[in-house]
């Protein structure tokens, strides 16, 4: 007899049967009867028993005398609830990030078939023998990267693969210009002879929500301190000052910092929440420093600066840092790589207590070379992705590298076929990273115009192999000058799917219809590389496509282009590429006054959406606010 969870033995106390001439034989029935309830009560107890004690399947014997199998699943770890800072579009974060080092590297790509020359060095003294990281870095999946609700570096997080935060549900599909900030300036390049003006690539904001009492001890005018819930914008500018907004209407949260020196990359706000920005400079053009500055935000000041003039660079006369940083918050490491050659990891020793943050960095340095390159060309524009303690990221040599930043050591380097200036994007599968990576059309022919191949990978990041690899015609047209290029290619960053797309990779490809002309956002199959279905604009475009996602799951791509506009796009592979485009608008200066005009605004820099508003910068200087509704 069962009683809730409990087994009891039978009750026999009203068990009486009527004497007959056969009461032998009845009490002989019964008393079997008896013995085969108590055994049942016996063997459905010890079997309850080990079921609820949550005995794995090899502990319990599931084969009777008649042949029948019973098994008993595992009670599967729970997921743990989301955080209010955690983005429900990658939650609840399924990577196992997992270093496989019994899996080999395929023989193409082992460095040292390249006799590759490495070296290391920390606070500028060369590290002899080998290097080993006191506090190792190990990056897990992305929905744990930061500890504030926000888009807090280039492509959200250490896989590089989210520009979008929370749910946008789409319920006219429309896209509005809500606000637009028009007074970015511009600052005289370092050559003398232009200007560097607005936001260009990658120039993607950052967005933060800072919590309420952290906001009323920074620097913040009174409006925004006041404000019940606050989500800041921060756009890195040409002119050279990082500017503040609210989220919804476009106005200044507080003064801009001067940096002083143009800034062309994306900055970084400090994972865990502290009130701190990385922010790296594009061009010589700042005075005495060439390199990367930390600044406090809870009163705008410079906690530290570093140039990148290090004895011993292979570009000794450019330390531009246009690539995104990456801050391992648990071993309180910024990773860095600069165009000097070297990749910087920087063990920061940060202090945020009481209203005072700080820190006093110790920073160790990594170059390399291979027997095949030239040491003038060594370098990196690209962001770095981290999975674990391996960081991927492309040089200026065509080289796509896996580096172990615990050991310096490079794993494994393979030659694509042509030049490369996006961010690789990780994604795990089946227990195995991989990387995703376009190319541009840049380097195979001479001078002049003419149509290449823009390539595609999906490379295993354990070991180096190719799954697959495919290519999209583009144009491009090589000058007599680096100032005169105009490349095609791969420049805005691919889209892993999520949600309903989850088997897909999206990449854009610029210059499909010719010079300066003609756009195409690509959706390919995850383990085939097949294309599943195509986007095409007439505009070409270097910003970054961002997807979003509303809370069933359906999937939408905004992507930006070069006179201005915006473009919205279902996703859904079901649907007929003629029927992708929801709408498109052209952002407009000045809206509703008197100046109003849509000339002249080009659109490089990468977008951000956050929960239903999309934030760009404009080369022209304005940045845009745009609820997609």
């Amino acid at each position: 007899m069962k009683h809730g969870d409990q087994y009891i033995e039978p009750d026999n106390r009203f068990y009486k049967p009527t004497r007959d001439p056969n009461e032998g034989t009845m009490t002989l029935v019964v008393v079997i009867t008896l013995l085969f309830v108590c055994l049942t009560g016996v063997l459905a107890a010890v079997y309850f028993k080990k079921v609820t004690a949550k005995e794995t399947i090899a502990d319990i014997d599931t084969t009777d005398q008649s042949g029948y199998i019973s098994v008993a699943s595992p009670t599967p770890t729970p997921v743990p609830p989301i955080t209010d800072y955690q983005n429900p579009i990658l939650y609840p974060g399924l990577a196992s990030v997992n270093i496989n080092t019994e899996l080999a590297v395929v023989p193409e790509c082992v460095p040292s078939a390249r006799k590759i020359n490495q070296t290391v060095m920390q606070n500028g003294t060369l590290v002899e023998g080998d290097y080993v990281r006191e506090t190792p870095i190990y990056m897990q999946d992305p929905v744990f990267y930061g500890s504030v609700p926000g888009i807090l570096t280039y492509r959200g997080n250490n896989f590089r693969n989210c520009a979008s935060f929370g749910y946008t549900n789409l319920y006219r599909g429309a896209l509005t210009e809500r606000w637009e900030f028009s007074g970015i300036g511009k600052k005289l390049a370092s050559t003398m002879n232009f200007e560097w003006s607005g936001v260009r690539w990658t120039g993607q904001p950052l967005i933060v929500e800072w919590p309420a009492g952290l906001r009323q001890i920074m620097n913040m005018n009174d409006s925004a301190k006041q404000q019940q819930s606050l989500t800041e914008v921060i756009v890195a500018a040409l002119d050279g000052k990082i500017y503040f907004f609210n989220l919804q209407n476009g106005e200044q949260t507080r003064d801009p910092i001067n940096v002083g020196a143009s800034i062309k990359g994306t900055p970084a706000i400090d994972p865990r929440g502290y009130p701190i920005i990385y922010v790296g400079q594009t061009d010589n053009n700042g005075g005495n420093t060439f390199g990367f500055y930390i600044y406090s935000l809870i009163d705008g000041a410079l906690l530290y600066s570093y140039d990148g003039s290090d004895d011993g660079a292979y570009r000794s006369n450019w330390n531009a840092f246009d690539s995104s940083p990456i801050i391992d918050g648990d071993s309180d490491t910024l990773i860095w790589p600069c165009e000097n050659g070297f990749i910087y990891t920087f063990d920061l020793n940060t202090y945020y207590a009481g209203g005072t943050v700080s820190v006093s960095p110790v920073v160790t340095g990594y170059k390399y070379i291979f027997e095949d390159n030239v040491g003038s060309h060594m370098g990196v524009e690209s962001s770095i992705a981290v999975y674990g303690n391996y960081g991927y990221f492309m040089d200026n040599t065509k080289n796509l590298c896996c580096l172990d930043l615990n050991t310096f050591e490079m794993v494994w380097t393979k030659v694509l076929g042509d030049d490369s200036d996006i961010t690789p994007v990780i994604n795990e599968e089946n227990g195995i990273p991989y990387v995703y990576i376009g190319t541009e059309v840049d380097n195979q022919q001479g001078p002049g115009e003419y149509c290449g191949a823009a390539y595609i990978y999906k490379i295993n990041g354990l070991t180096g192999a190719t799954e697959w690899q495919n290519s999209e015609a583009c144009y491009t047209f090589n000058g007599e000058s680096s100032d005169s290029d105009q490349s095609g290619g791969c420049f805005g960053n691919p889209i892993i799917g999520k949600g309903k797309i989850s088997n897909l990779i999206i990449f854009s490809f610029s210059m499909t219809n010719g010079l300066a002309s003609g756009n195409k956002v690509v959706a390919y199959d995850k383990d085939l590389g097949t294309k599943v279905w195509e986007y095409n604009m007439n505009i070409y475009s270097y910003s970054s496509p961002v997807d979003f996602y509303d809370s069933e799951g359906n999937a939408y791509i905004v992507i930006c282009d070069s006179i201005g506009q915006i473009h919205l796009i279902n996703a859904d592979p079901r649907i007929e590429d003629k029927q992708r485009r929801i709408t498109y608008i052209q952002t407009r200066r000045n809206l509703g006054k008197s100046g109003e005009t849509a000339s002249g605004i080009c659109i490089e820099a990468s977008p951000v959406v956050y929960e239903g508003m999309l934030v760009v910068g404009t080369t022209s200087g304005s940045v845009f606010g745009v609820a997609i509704e």
